[in-house]
């Protein structure tokens, strides 16, 4: 037996079916054997119903089952073009049609009815091949008229993308105000705020008297916690439309109760409102700006770390090289504070303050700070900026502090602090500022923890043994300030709501000037300065990860170059593609 399969051949003729194929599509063209035939409002098309039935379930449903058109020599399909029935037709006797522009939508709506279920998503990955921001909107309709959800899920996935885009098309103007309230409304929407609201103000003014009535629906779908207030105040609140809904009045009433009050951390009638989360399509990014690198050169390099891909990207340099400027995030910008300009002479110090926006990849000037100050400390809160400390114009410490309001651009003196201090760890929570450790004019550390309520403009100390850091940051994360380092390992955390100190993983070296700041709630530190076993000092280029859930550390690979003494800070914004 064995020896008689060795001898058996399983002959496989590659060609036989294209063949076959094509001799009976010989076979109908000469009328020859045919058995049916497909009517249309022009053209009759002899046909075989075998090879009908056995190309799609419509017809083998058609012509096997006890339907009068099994017996019918002619059979009528309404509804059909004439040209794209007699393409199909050729499709079903050759494998081959060619899809274009023209006939595309006609192509989908009969393979559709007659379940030429390839040829149907051929001509959708057609289309998707010819999605753009000015169609996607019309072929989201049609997707949902065929119910081709491949088309529908693609079309969706650009809207989605391309927001500024789609908002400037005119498909958008004439979407219904129910396709237009789930578009605006949903999470994936790679857009700013303050463009979710001029898109909705074009489509109502774009039928004024049949569409006015659907300004409030439409406004609760700007998530107006993320607007930049200076838009709010200056433009949504003043516009005509707005003021003319009572609805759209209280939204706004309560919003800027809780953007604008320093007095009250809560509303209880935009609760829900207000724990709308910011869109998926917001990023938090890592930026280093400044400070000193390698041979120790201050730098005016600004870098922007994108966990996602584990990249640095170089944005557009800092307009001068300052020695211990301060840096903070505010409304998805950067703010540059004071320091000593290191390109003159005699350094005096600055009282600059630099903004730079993401979405320009550009820095200009803001209104400068009342006292120029260098190794200062500055925090934002809310719409506010706050510069606290560090040495003035005459090298002495300074003890005042300054507060920026970022709607108005301009800066008053506030409260001074208890004690001046150097370098001390700074955060804001829950309408106070802590400042925690330091060290005074004798360069010896101070075992305070400095407090300011932000409401009352008024300073408390506290004396406390857990504190001796110096040139270290500190980040919020939940109900605990993180104080990182300082000369020291120890990452220590302090309960704002128990008032007491936790102790947390070490890292692993003595660090400081080094810089932290808080990513999807982990962590980051960046670069500094290390303190060996044998006391010497080195620069880091270190980038490290904690976690608090699992109290460990991680290294996230280096920095471009050893840093320290530079601003460090996340942003949150929509990604730029001329950008990232």
């Amino acid at each position: 037996m064995e020896e008689e399969s060795a001898k058996d051949l399983l002959f496989k003729d590659q060609d036989f079916s294209s063949e076959l194929l094509r001799q009976l599509n010989i076979l109908r063209q000469n009328g020859m054997l045919t058995d049916v035939t497909l009517c249309t409002s022009e053209f009759e098309i002899p046909c075989h119903r075998n090879v009908l039935a056995a190309s799609s379930p419509y017809f083998k449903a058609m012509f096997c089952n006890n339907f009068k058109e099994s017996c019918q020599a002619k059979v009528d399909l309404k509804g059909i073009d004439s040209n794209i029935l007699y393409q199909i037709v050729l499709y079903v006797y050759t494998g081959e049609i060619l899809i274009t522009p023209e006939n595309v939508l006609y192509l989908m709506e009969a393979t559709s009815m007659l379940q030429y279920i390839k040829l149907f998503q051929a001509c959708s990955l057609y289309l998707q091949d010819q999605l753009t921001p000015e169609n996607c909107l019309s072929m989201i309709r049609l997707s949902e008229i065929l119910n081709c959800q491949n088309l529908n899920k693609k079309a969706k996935e650009m809207a989605l993308k391309y927001f500024p885009e789609v908002a400037c098309s005119e498909d958008l103007k004439e979407l219904c105000a129910l396709e237009l309230i789930n578009y605006l409304g949903d999470d994936e929407l790679c857009g700013e705020e303050e463009q979710v609201f001029e898109t909705l103000m074009v489509w109502i003014r774009h039928d004024l008297q049949a569409r006015q009535g659907y300004i409030q629906d439409l406004f609760k779908k700007v998530r107006l916690q993320y607007v930049h207030p200076t838009f709010l105040f200056h433009f949504i609140a003043n516009d005509s439309l707005i003021q003319s809904s009572p609805a759209c009045r209280s939204i706004l009433e309560s919003a800027r109760r809780q953007m604008f009050s320093l007095y009250s951390t809560s509303a209880p009638d935009i609760k829900p409102m207000w724990h709308v989360p910011r869109r998926y399509s917001y990023q938090e990014f890592l930026i280093i700006i400044g400070g000193r690198k390698d041979n120790q050169t201050t730098t005016r390099d600004v870098l922007l770390y994108d966990e996602k891909t584990n990249q640095w990207l170089s944005l557009a340099k800092h307009p001068m090289r300052l020695y211990k400027a301060s840096a903070v995030s505010l409304h998805s910008n950067i703010y540059v504070l004071g320091g000593m300009p290191v390109s003159c002479e005699k350094s005096p110090v600055s009282d600059n303050v630099y903004i730079f926006s993401l979405k320009l990849n550009q820095w200009r000037l803001v209104e400068p700070m009342l006292v120029p100050r260098y190794s200062h400390r500055s925090i934002a809160y809310k719409n506010y900026i706050f510069s606290i400390g560090g040495i003035g114009e005459n090298q002495e410490i300074l003890n005042s502090m300054e507060r920026y309001d970022s709607i108005y651009n301009v800066w008053e003196n506030m409260a001074n602090m208890p004690v001046a201090v150097l370098h001390p760890a700074v955060a804001a929570k829950d309408q106070r500022i802590y400042l925690f450790g330091g060290e005074d004019i004798m360069q010896n550390p101070v075992r305070l923890i400095q407090v300011y309520h932000i409401s009352r403009n008024m300073w408390f100390r506290m004396e406390t043994r857990m504190v001796k850091n110096v040139c270290a940051p500190a980040v919020v994360i939940g109900d605990r300030i993180i104080i990182v380092g300082g000369y020291t390992r120890r990452i220590i955390a302090y309960d704002t709501q128990a008032n007491k100190f936790v102790k947390c993983a070490d890292m692993k070296d003595r660090r400081m000037h080094h810089g932290a700041a808080v990513i999807k709630n982990k962590l980051y530190v960046t670069g500094g300065r290390c303190l060996t076993a044998d006391n010497t000092i080195q620069d880091s280029d270190s980038l490290d990860c904690y976690d608090p859930e699992t109290d460990t550390w991680t290294s996230k690979g280096k920095l471009p170059h050893k840093l320290f003494d530079h601003g460090c800070l996340a942003l949150q914004c929509v990604p730029y593609s001329n950008l990232l």
